[in-house]
């Protein structure tokens, strides 16, 4: 995935989706090169943090937030389930590497295409959440601040694992 940088100076949605782009863009780059072993590394113990598990989890949000808040989709989670809430971090294995990070990319595409067609950053999302109405605006912000605080964690994670920094 090619990262570039947001807008210095731009009208709200290209600025908001420009960042979120580049959050996006800076996971998949913590993660890229690395072996399926890697990724599921648990590499800041006693943590249970991994590249795996941070992947699943945002594949996770975005379909929460754009399918079922926004969109009001009746499309289940990924990996949660009400025995195993952390599912997404905990149940990162080597095996599924390729397939959890298609599944990301796949959660991604629909988020895109579920913004795509909305004109109104003000449009009101199809469920509330903790008893209030929530805009598609909170959502893009929401998502750039939860892609900006788990790429700090990924940060760390990369560099445990094989020295790298600054990506």
């Amino acid at each position: 995935m090619e990262r570039n940088a947001a807008p210095l100076v731009a009208a709200e949605r290209p600025m908001l989706e420009g960042w979120l782009e580049f959050e996006r863009a800076t996971l998949a780059l913590k993660c890229a090169g690395l072996a399926p072993e890697q990724l599921a590394m648990r590499s800041v113990p006693p943590s249970t943090l991994s590249l795996l598990g941070l992947v699943r989890h945002m594949a996770e949000v975005e379909r929460y937030w754009f399918q079922r808040c926004l969109a009001g989709a009746d499309r289940p989670p990924i990996y949660r389930t009400d025995a195993e809430r952390d599912r997404a971090f905990d149940g990162a294995e080597p095996a599924s590497a390729a397939e959890d990070l298609a599944t990301w990319e796949a959660e991604c595409a629909s988020s895109r295409s579920v913004v795509a067609g909305i004109d109104s950053f003000d449009t009101i999302g199809a469920r509330s959440w903790r008893d209030g109405e929530i805009s598609l605006r909170w959502i893009l912000v929401h998502m750039i601040e939860e892609y900006a605080r788990h790429n700090g964690h990924a940060d760390l994670l990369r560099q445990r694992i094989d020295g790298a920094v600054g990506v």
